[in-house]
This record gives C-alpha cells, sequence and structure tokens, in this order.
C-alpha cells in the first residue's frame, strides 16, 4: 500500500490485494485486532462471515482507484511530501516528453469489457441472411458457439499434403508449404495424424503444457469465432474476479497491420494504448506490469489476413519477441493453412493444432441450439429442427457441408425459411444464391463509375463468374483434384466473365470482387500465401457443382457444346471417380431427354477393366433426375444390368467358396 507514495505509481497491483484477502480467515470477533478493516469493510459486509467473503459487485479497482486517490491528495496537501515528488518527477522530465503525444491513460478493465461485448457479442448473419432482422432476438457467439475438435499438427500439416502434386510442387518452389518428405516419413506423419484422438479445443487451450499456441483450419472453420468466444467469456466476469483473472486481449492483425501502416503504431502494446480500431483502450505501461506478471492471455488473429510478405514475417517476429519480453503470458495465433510457415513459430515453441469437422453430435447440437435461439413457437421449432437434422442424417450431400460451421450456419438459415431440397443440384443452387447474394454489394459502391450501372453483376452475372473459375481449375493439369487458383488466374478469368458487360471497367471491377475475398468468406474465399495468393470455393462441392453448372450452360444457352460434346465429357471422365459427382449433378441438371442418351451411351461402354464403373455411375445418375417417368426405359434397362452384374458377383463369389471347400 506504501507504492502510492513513489513518483511513478499509477496503478495498485489489485492482485496482491484480492489474494491477501482470499489467504485471511480471520472471523468478525477478531476485527478488534484488525481497526482499519473497519473502515474498508462495515459490519454489514460481514455478519459473521469470513473476511474473503465479498459481495459479486465489490471491485478492488474501484477500492485500488480509491485509495490512490486518496493518497495523492494527501501528497498534494502536505508540503514535505509534494517536495519529495516533486523532485522525484524532474528525475522522469525527459522520459516523460517522449510520450506526451495525446494517448488514453485509464486503465478500466470494466469498461474494455464493456467494449469487448459490444464490438463481439451479437452473430453477425448479415452476409448469409438478409432476413435476420425478422429474428425474434440477436443471436450471440456465448450463445450459439460449439467448440471444435483438433488435432496435433507440429511435425505434419495434412492439407499442404492434400494439394494436388503439380500445386504442391509450385507452392514449395514459391516457400508456401513444407519441405517435401519421403514416402516412409509421409506415412508414418499420416498414420500417427489419423490415429491419434481429438480433443476440444477448449481443453487444449486450458492445457498448462501448452502455454503457445497456433491454431491452424479452413476458411469458415471457426478459427475468429473461436477468439471472440474467449475474449467474451472473460468480459462476463463479474468486477471482483476481474483481478484474479488473466486479462483476454483479442488482436486482429489486419487491423493491427493497418493501424502500423498509419502510422499510428509500432508494437502491439501502442495499438492496444491508442489503436484506431482497438476496442477499449488501456494504458501500456499499465499493461506491461500485467504482461510481465503473467496476467493475460493475449490472442492474435489472422496471421493469413497480413498479405504482403515482408510485414506477415515482421509480425512473426513482433509475436516472438512478445514472447520472450513476456513469457508467463498465455499466447494463441490462428492462421489458414496456405502461406503459413510452421517453422518460424515451431522454433519459437508454439505447439500446432488444426481444427476438425463438427462431428455428428456436434452439428446435432449446433442444429438444436440454432432453433432453440430462433423460435419461440415451440410447434413450429420442433418440426423445422427436425426437418433439417432428418436432411442431415439422410443425405450424405448435406452431411459433408454440415461439418464446416460456416456451411452449417448457411444450411439453417435456408431450412428456416424453406424445405431443404431433395435433389442434390436444386440444394447446391439455394446455398450457392445465399453465398453470392453479397458479394458484390461493395464493388457496387466503390466501383462509381458514372457509365456504368453499379447493379449490372446480378446474381446470373455471379454464378457465370463461378462457372468460369470451376471450369478454369478442371482444366488445369490436375483437374478438379485441385479446388485452388492463383490470384492472377482468378482476376482474369472474372475480368473475361465481366469484359463484354463493362468494356474497360471489367478489370478494376475483377480487382475489387478479388479483394473482397481477402476480408470476408463469400462462395469464393482466401486460402493464404505467402510470395502469392491463392483462392478456392469455400467447400469443394461447389466446385463440383460450378463445374457441372459450367458444362450445362455451354451445352443449354451458349450452344458451344452439342449433345455429342457433352457425351464426350462423359466419355472422357467416367472412369476418374473424382469426376463422378460432376457428372452425377449435370445428369440432374440437364432436361430428361438429353440424360436419356447419356445413360443409353454409359451402359453401351465396355466397363469390365474398371470394374463396371460405367454402371454404377448410369445407376448415381438415374437418382439425380426429377423427372423419372421420361427415362422410365433405360432406367429399367440400368437396373437390369446391375443387377445381372450383382447376380454375376455373388455366383462367383459362392463358386470360388466351394473351390476351397
Amino acid at each position: 500500500m506504501g507504492s502510492v507514495f513513489q513518483a511513478n505509481c499509477r496503478v495498485l497491483n489489485t492482485a496482491i490485494l484480492a489474494e491477501s484477502w482470499q489467504n485471511l480467515t480471520v472471523q468478525h470477533p477478531v476485527r478488534r485486532n484488525l481497526p482499519t478493516f473497519t473502515k474498508i469493510v462495515p459490519d454489514r459486509f460481514l455478519q459473521g462471515r469470513s473476511i474473503a467473503s465479498l459481495p459479486d459487485t465489490f471491485s478492488w479497482e474501484q477500492v485500488a482507484e480509491k485509495y490512490l486517490k486518496s493518497a495523492k491528495l494527501i501528497i498534494e496537501q502536505n508540503a514535505e511530501l509534494r517536495a519529495i515528488l516533486n523532485s522525484q518527477k524532474l528525475d522522469r522530465i525527459d522520459r516523460t516528453l517522449e510520450t506526451m503525444a495525446p494517448i488514453p491513460t485509464d486503465f478500466n478493465l470494466e469498461i474494455y469489457q464493456e467494449a469487448l461485448r459490444e464490438q463481439y457479442e451479437c452473430l453477425d448473419l448479415g452476409n448469409l441472411d438478409t432476413r435476420s432482422g425478422e429474428y425474434e432476438r440477436q443471436l450471440t457467439v456465448k450463445e450459439i458457439f460449439i467448440p471444435q475438435n483438433a488435432r496435433y499438427c507440429q511435425e505434419y500439416l495434412p492439407k499442404d499434403y492434400e494439394l494436388p502434386k503439380e500445386i504442391q510442387n509450385r507452392l514449395r518452389e514459391l516457400g508456401e508449404i513444407a519441405t517435401e518428405v519421403s514416402a516412409e516419413d509421409l506415412e508414418r506423419y499420416q498414420k500417427a495424424y489419423t490415429q491419434q484422438q481429438t480433443r476440444s479445443i477448449l481443453e487444449i487451450i486450458d492445457d498448462f503444457n501448452y502455454r503457445y499456441l497456433v491454431i491452424l483450419g479452413d476458411p469458415g472453420s471457426g478459427k475468429s469465432t473461436l477468439l471472440k468466444y474467449l475474449a467474451l467469456q472473460w468480459a462476463k466476469l463479474p468486477p471482483n474476479q476481474l483481478s484474479s483473472q488473466p486479462i483476454h486481449l483479442l488482436v486482429e492483425l489486419r487491423k493491427y497491420n493497418r493501424s502500423k501502416d498509419e502510422k499510428e503504431c509500432s508494437n502491439f502494446l501502442e495499438f492496444i494504448e491508442r489503436g484506431s480500431s482497438w476496442v477499449g483502450h488501456l494504458n501500456k505501461s499499465i499493461l506491461h506490469e500485467w504482461l510481465q506478471a503473467g496476467r493475460a492471455v493475449v490472442m492474435f488473429d489472422g496471421l493469413d489476413e497480413v498479405f504482403e510478405v515482408q510485414k506477415r514475417n515482421r509480425i512473426v517476429d513482433q509475436i516472438h519477441a512478445f514472447t520472450q519480453t513476456y513469457p508467463t503470458v498465455k499466447v494463441i495465433v490462428t492462421s489458414r493453412v496456405i502461406g503459413y510457415q510452421q517453422q518460424r513459430l515451431k522454433n519459437a515453441e508454439f505447439h500446432h493444432f488444426m481444427l476438425q469437422d463438427f462431428e455428428p453430435e456436434q452439428i446435432r447440437e449446433f442444429i438444436q441450439k440454432w432453433h432453440d435461439l430462433t423460435f419461440t413457437d415451440r410447434l413450429k421449432k420442433a418440426a423445422i429442427f427436425e426437418r433439417l437434422q432428418q436432411a442431415v442424417e439422410e443425405s450424405r450431400a448435406i452431411q459433408e457441408l454440415a461439418g464446416n460451421p460456416l456451411l452449417l450456419t448457411m444450411m439453417s438459415i435456408l431450412n428456416r425459411n424453406q424445405e431443404l431440397p431433395r435433389f442434390r443440384a436444386k440444394l447446391y443452387e439455394e446455398a450457392a444464391k445465399v453465398l453470392l447474394h453479397k458479394w458484390d454489394f461493395e464493388v457496387k459502391e466503390k466501383l462509381g463509375h458514372e457509365k456504368i450501372d453499379p447493379y449490372i453483376i446480378d446474381e446470373e452475372v455471379k454464378q457465370s463468374i463461378c462457372g468460369r473459375i470451376a471450369y478454369k481449375m478442371q482444366s488445369s493439369g490436375e483437374g478438379l483434384a485441385g479446388n485452388i487458383i492463383n490470384r492472377e488466374d482468378l482476376r482474369q478469368t472474372i475480368t473475361d466473365s465481366l469484359s463484354g458487360l463493362m468494356g474497360n471497367e471489367a478489370t478494376a471491377c475483377a480487382k475489387l470482387m478479388v479483394e473482397q475475398l481477402r476480408e470476408r468468406n463469400f462462395i469464393l474465399c482466401f486460402l493464404g500465401g505467402y510470395n502469392e495468393d491463392y483462392y478456392a470455393f469455400v467447400h469443394r462441392t461447389f466446385l463440383e457443382y460450378f463445374c457441372a453448372w459450367e458444362f450445362v450452360r455451354q451445352f443449354e444457352k451458349q450452344k458451344t457444346l452439342d449433345l455429342a460434346g457433352l457425351i464426350q465429357v462423359y466419355r472422357e471422365h467416367w472412369r476418374d471417380e473424382s469426376w463422378h459427382e460432376v457428372l452425377r449433378l449435370m445428369a440432374g441438371m440437364l432436361d430428361a431427354k438429353f440424360t436419356n442418351n447419356i445413360l443409353e451411351y454409359l451402359i453401351g461402354e465396355d466397363g469390365e477393366a474398371e470394374k463396371f464403373s460405367n454402371l454404377f455411375l448410369a445407376a448415381e445418375c438415374v437418382s439425380e433426375v426429377k423427372k423419372r417417368n421420361e427415362i422410365a426405359g433405360v432406367a429399367v434397362k440400368v437396373r437390369d444390368r446391375v443387377q445381372e452384374l450383382i447376380k454375376y458377383e455373388i455366383s462367383l463369389l459362392l463358386h470360388l467358396k466351394n473351390m476351397t471347400t
């Protein structure tokens, strides 16, 4: 308590006060030996209880602030003390002049809590649901959050090796992904990765063995939502617990980098103190004391969103230096995989984990929470919940999408307003409409060219853009194996799509649309990048859907494909299982009479060398057709051929069994 009489004292260490209080076991009768407590704790607070028991509204910060003000008043009123204080201050004038910019000097944790809640508490559905204003109340991150599971990936980043070989080699040349390992080591890493038991990401964060963490994940996998949830958990603490719990600091690296560019700050503490995009400014000198004492959890969100290589490297170096300056502080970093260079933070003793897709029970929990929070009518809620849950359980296509939190949210929105389509092509079309809706919103405002209609980029144009992008991806050497495209190819593809509508302005518009993908996930998303930026469809399903959509468009609207050309697509790709999804979707999109011709072609092919995959593909295509009566004849042929094949397989198995007995 005597530290208040030092010239540089601006705050009391309330953690020491709180800890000392908790250690006291003195009962009410002993208060006679502690007379100073009488002034601090009135009788009504004690009532025979342990002095450690305090009401929830009690705040050590408020006590310390009042005590500090009282002590300073005593100093000001006492000439001798004032002379000593002034002498001490003279020694600090030079250093003080260096920091005389108009910066906040408060360290009010309750105000910071309120700022966090205002900034992050409500779930922003504006990009997914134009009718979110119709909900009975706003959804909050805390209410809807489902903690995902994660796998340890210190030695092996699976996403690096799931890319096509050609793209892997290109990315390695650019330093975007890990160096190649031998086939034996790769197999060993893959086996160790897949066989390890997943753990809740919250359990991992609470594990004292992992002071420094890097959490990696796909676009829309919930990395940022996780950090917001952690910050909001701290922001909900009552005032009397703020001194005993570590402060949670959420640094959005995209905003921090912009603040550095604008010369507002040069390091993290300055950004927290005076950055224009930081919420609830905190005095850096006081914060420094908290950090030195290890009384903080610092979360750096979106390393991949710092796009310039040199700037990202400097921020990584700053994060490393931060852990060296404050070694007892918990530090969490999030990033997408592409472009993330693991070794730099791995050398700084960071542990790496990969977020996993939702498990079936997590999907069900999310759906239950969603409907509980968005419906007040019990009967309506039960019916719509059951409709979505049944769709997830019965449709493999919907199951695949539902593992991604962003896409599960999208399907919950779709289900709220309509029954999810039974046929996959229609389901993907409706899902794509949701994700396409606001992709061009900022472009319309920013383009601002008087000769161009700012609303020319309508839904049909955006679908055409996505179709061309999917076609460009599948036309590469790796075909549909690679859901990835670099920035220049993406810009050029969008420019080509818009040139007929916008002329010379197509290039500028394409640039703006690509830049938007860095800020938010739409139907396309930013994957990351180190020396070069890469983009992809937010889920592989949309690559397959738009690839099929583009072939059908070329056939039905552009007339650049005739029926023979359409059948040629099947001739070239039916042996490749990675194409089966596209070929099935095409069969569902086309008029039934054209699908009839395709089915006749497939069952006429000799597929024995390919284990008759032509027949199984034909059967799958039949299931995609809406108007089955229009293909009844060929559908019977497909069924009979498949049944003959199954009977032959069973007969062969029985024959082999008899030979061995």
